[in-house]
């Protein structure tokens, strides 16, 4: 394949909650992420966040293990409660100064910071207060992320509102596997439309601090390939696009969302969704849009005995559908019991471009596999499957760039092995290897590989 062009972003990604631990340290707030994991039964195994990769006291050595491999940008996201511990205009300044560090690390490395406002660490008082679920949220988060930027925007100057909107909003308010574990259909319909008011009014509030900082979202996108004809099949995959993948980009394109789903949602849609929201809703062209990617979804036709698939299965719509694997994908599949299907990155950025053709720019924000290969009997993490996964992803996104795509960055998810949400320690994504009792880290093949892509530009 040829090479991504000159002045294409090669990074990595973390997020606040599962790597840096100090959890009850220099003034840290609690979040939702800690009331969850300390819930019994929530999370894998009790696992909590509260050391994780210990990043906070460990951030130089990290640092220093991405300059040893060649990345030229860093996607963390910053923790809520650390700034601001009640989820009020009351600043932890030692919050700060973590953060301001942790920017001119980077900086004197040569790796470019790019700072997710929110990557799900609610404070836990403004989850008291109905969270996402409650529309003032709207405006508390526009003066949190006015704060971020007034503070770190000097030094960053490439921001992410909100990352996967959709697991803020499915996975914690409506399935309750994730937090704040609701499993309520009326405050996952709220969450979901208040994270596009919040992802629209911060991105005004930013841009009014500096024109010239570069904001966008990250939303979490899946191809759903469909075989079948039956009406109730095709039913299914417009409402599962509209709400995976076609939501919060029309949302911020046009101000509007898919009419299915309107439907569908029905009187909680009408009490939530007010009269002018659209014009709140649309922001300018969003400067780039971040994709997290990691698997195709399949949709056929359903079985006669299959039940429909309505509240907390995965979609909450009365329709039959078959969402089952198709037999060919079984024998290969990550830790997660996730599909490998490279072509997809492919033809998601494709498929952004060609329906959304405004978006100047498309950014990977997230691209990994689990696998839970650690060091053999001479310390060498020996992950083939990841190293496969990463070739195979960073060639299909060649195609696409090849192809006319404007994608501008790749950043490999995740830099450590870290806390994964509700499986706790037990699932492991990092390209280093993190002994969590001792916090050594030992660098995997994969890192090395992806030392190896960055330095010839993605050719495998």
């Amino acid at each position: 394949m040829s090479q991504f062009p000159p002045g294409f972003t090669w990074g990595t990604a973390t997020a606040s909650y599962q790597i840096e631990g100090a959890a009850t340290e220099d003034g840290r707030g609690s979040s939702i992420w800690d009331t969850f994991s300390a819930t019994p039964g929530c999370v894998a195994n009790g696992d909590t966040g509260l050391v994780a990769c210990d990043h906070y006291h460990r951030y130089e050595e990290d640092i220093a293990i991405m300059k040893k491999l060649g990345v030229t940008a860093y996607r963390f996201s910053i923790a809520w409660p650390r700034l601001f511990p009640q989820g009020d205009g009351v600043r932890e300044e030692r919050g700060f100064a973590f953060y301001n560090k942790l920017i001119d690390a980077l900086l004197d490395a040569g790796i470019e910071p790019v700072a997710t406002v929110y990557h799900w660490d609610l404070p836990q008082p403004l989850q008291d207060r109905g969270g996402w679920a409650n529309r003032d949220i709207v405006d508390i988060f526009a003066d949190y992320a006015l704060a971020c930027v007034e503070a770190f925007g000097d030094s960053v100057k490439t921001w992410i509102t909100i990352n996967e909107p959709w697991c803020v909003t499915w996975l914690g308010y409506q399935i309750g596997m994730h937090a704040p574990g609701v499993k309520d259909l009326s405050h996952a319909v709220a969450a979901a439309h208040h994270t596009a008011l919040a992802h629209a009014a911060a991105t005004r509030v930013m841009k009014s601090y500096d024109r010239e900082l570069i904001v966008g979202l990250t939303v979490n996108m899946s191809n759903f390939r469909v075989d079948g004809s039956a009406p109730e099949t095709l039913e299914a995959f417009d409402l599962m696009d509209g709400q995976m993948n076609r939501w919060w980009i029309d949302a911020l394109m046009h101000g509007t969302y898919p009419e299915s789903l309107a439907r569908s949602y029905g009187e909680i849609y009408d009490n939530v969704v007010l009269p002018g929201d659209g014009e709140l809703l649309k922001t300018e062209n969003p400067d780039f849009l971040g994709i997290n990617y990691y698997s195709d979804s399949f949709i056929a036709d359903a079985r006669p005995d299959e039940k429909p698939l309505k509240d907390g299965v995965l979609f909450p719509f009365d329709v039959r559908a078959n969402t089952e694997i198709p037999e060919q994908y079984k024998a290969n599949m990550t830790d997660m019991d996730w599909v490998i299907t490279p072509e997809g990155i492919r033809d998601v950025v494709t498929r952004v471009h060609n329906d959304w053709p405004s978006i100047p720019a498309i950014v990977i924000t997230e691209n990994g596999s689990a696998y839970a290969d650690g060091p053999d009997e001479n310390g060498i993490v020996q992950d083939d499957r990841r190293i496969a996964y990463l070739r195979a992803h960073v060639s299909a996104l060649g195609e696409a760039v090849a192809n006319g795509v404007p994608v501008t960055g790749y950043f490999a998810w995740s830099l450590l092995d870290n806390f994964e949400w509700s499986f706790g320690y037990e699932k492991r994504f990092g390209i280093v290897y993190v002994d969590f009792e001792t916090q050594k880290r030992t660098l995997k093949n994969s890192a090395l590989e992806y030392q190896n892509i960055i330095a010839n530009r993605g050719v495998i």
